[in-house]
């Protein structure tokens, strides 16, 4: 009887993370309101900007749209994986791989992204690598490399050890 009620709560508690994936919501609506304003200022900018700033933008956008993915991907296949299904109408939108990340997948899925926007970033620094000292460009580097070399282990060590679990 106790173990059984017990046993409830702790299950039940998983709708303790729904209101995290709502804030992750209100995160990719912030982050869209900063895309957009940075799509306007390049705009009104075009004309008048650099070819190496128009690029930099770019990247900037090209990042906001990353980060935002990222949240997309964590928000609905951790809700999914585990809160709840998601429950979408056949002939409506559905996301091709909804409901086939597992957390391990979403884990690389998140190093991946990672890697991918501080890639992104370190491009960022070496295009304006006249302004930025030489003693930063190499700590970016290196925090680069730590992202690469993570994810790198956490897909060698998911193979290892969940690679013959899953279809």
């Amino acid at each position: 009887m106790i173990e059984r009620s017990i046993e409830r709560l702790l299950f039940a508690c998983r709708w303790l993370l729904a209101p995290m994936y709502i804030g992750l919501a209100l995160a990719l609506l912030a982050l869209g309101v900063k895309f957009f304003q940075e799509a306007t200022h390049l705009l009104f900018a075009v004309a008048t900007l650099p070819e190496d700033k128009l690029v930099l933008v770019t990247l900037t956008l090209i990042d906001l749209v990353l980060v935002g993915s990222l949240i997309v991907m964590v928000m609905f296949s951790g809700y999914e994986n585990f809160v709840s299904r998601i429950d979408v109408a056949e002939e409506g939108d559905k996301l091709g791989w909804l409901g086939k990340l597992d957390a391990g997948t979403l884990k690389l899925k998140v190093a991946a992204s990672i890697v991918a926007i501080s890639s992104i970033h370190l491009l960022k620094v070496f295009m304006d690598a006249k302004t930025v000292p030489n003693d930063k460009i190499f700590w970016y580097v290196v925090v680069h490399l730590t992202f690469v070399v993570s994810a790198l282990l956490l897909g060698v060590l998911d193979r290892m050890s969940f690679a013959g679990h899953r279809h």
